[in-house]
């Protein structure tokens, strides 16, 4: 069994998520069973792109200087560090309030900007990760709970993304991202290189809709920790009401016979799921219908099942962020307008993911329209 910790905490006051992650913790032995001191631990948030605390688009900062403060008084050095989506490292740690959740609880802030190859023991053999991240004597995971129009959720297994640095990302999305289930099965090779001792979720606020970059903040009041991390996700998609059939990722661990995979593996310390009112988020546009269909079926009727993103002519300053993420190679800009090639576009959603002025827009195939409007017709009903 994987016993997993919940607790109630309704804002971000520093006091009350101080006390908060203390009751957390305690059902898994407190912070001390996870560290010595002396030990150099990384703390690895989700900053994502620099915006503001309230966006719900990065992990807040006071969880962050709560959980270093912790570590300090338990006697380590502590490290915060990622590597952004977009925008260098200090300035999304400026804007997002983690480097001055830094300054006030004596962590160092580590830029991702050196990388360490490593031999994987699965589907992809060799894996470009952080220097840091991969010689920190510890790594305690502290991701946001958002959807994601790739992978429906990002939480703890997707966090550990941020390991990889810069230009290999969009290397990743093409190597693997054609297909959700290659690509959670890359998130789990991640994960299983250097695994976190802890992952402490904030999901006092969390996001809902478009996410990871364009959804809706939606309070849920919950802190959930864990030692793993797919666990700590299914029991994450369990409080935002997500169909355990659109988590590829935890789909994906069951097919790798990794545990934590089903509700039934799982312990759960502190408020039961259901005290949290069995919210249900929605769930982003992006999302589409073709997945478990045989290959002749979906390439014939690929953009009908699909969506594909479009830009807002409005609101595109033609920057070239998008472009120059873009994996494949699908966007361009021509006669002053962004031109998304539809048949050479994989559906990795970076260009929206990436874009700092929320101009890229999801544009549903006819079917996938129908399915839609049918689905929430089911959810009226119930």
């Amino acid at each position: 069994m994987e016993k997993i910790s919940i607790i109630r905490c309704n804002d971000y006051d520093h006091s009350q998520v101080r006390e908060a992650l203390h009751s957390l913790l305690e059902p898994l032995g407190g912070i001390e069973a996870f560290v010595r001191p002396g030990d150099r631990v990384l703390l690895k948030p989700n900053l994502l792109a620099a915006k503001a605390p309230e966006a719900a688009v990065t992990t807040h900062p006071a969880v962050v200087k709560a959980v270093a403060e912790l570590l300090r008084d338990a006697g380590c050095r502590v490290m915060i560090g990622d590597s952004p989506g977009i925008g260098g490292f200090r300035k999304v740690a400026d804007k997002s309030g983690i480097s001055q959740a830094a300054l006030e609880s004596g962590a160092e802030l580590v830029d991702f900007d050196e990388t360490i190859e490593v031999k994987g023991a699965g589907t992809f053999r060799r894996i470009a990760v952080a220097r840091a991240y991969w010689e920190a004597d510890k790594i305690i995971n502290l991701p946001k709970l958002k959807t994601h129009e790739m992978m429906t959720m990002t939480c703890a297994v997707k966090n550990l993304f941020g390991a990889v640095v810069g230009a290999e990302k969009p290397a990743w999305h093409l190597k693997a991202g054609t297909s959700r289930e290659q690509f959670a099965r890359l998130l789990l090779e991640i994960y299983l290189l250097k695994a976190p001792v802890l992952n402490i979720v904030d999901g006092i606020v969390a996001m809902e809709g478009n996410g990871p970059g364009s959804g809706d903040p939606v309070r849920l009041g919950a802190l959930i920790a864990g030692v793993n991390p797919v666990a700590v996700d299914v029991l994450a998609g369990r409080l935002a009401g997500i169909p355990a059939e659109l988590l590829f990722v935890e789909r994906e661990a069951a097919r790798m016979g990794l545990a934590g995979t089903v509700m039934g593996e799982i312990e759960i310390a502190g408020v039961p799921p259901d005290a949290f009112g069995g919210k249900r988020f929605a769930l982003p546009s992006g999302l589409d219908v073709q997945f478990g269909l045989p290959a002749f079926i979906k390439n014939g009727l690929r953009r009908h099942l699909t969506s594909f993103p479009v830009a807002d002519a409005r609101r595109c300053v033609l920057c070239g962020i998008c472009r120059d993420a873009c994996p494949p190679e699908a966007i361009q800009i021509t006669n002053s307008s962004l031109v998304v090639s539809h048949g050479s576009c994989i559906r990795c959603w970076c260009c929206r993911e990436l874009c700092p002025h929320d101009a890229m827009r999801v544009r549903q195939g006819v079917l996938l329209k129908i399915a839609t409007a049918l689905s929430r017709s089911r959810r009226r009903k119930h």
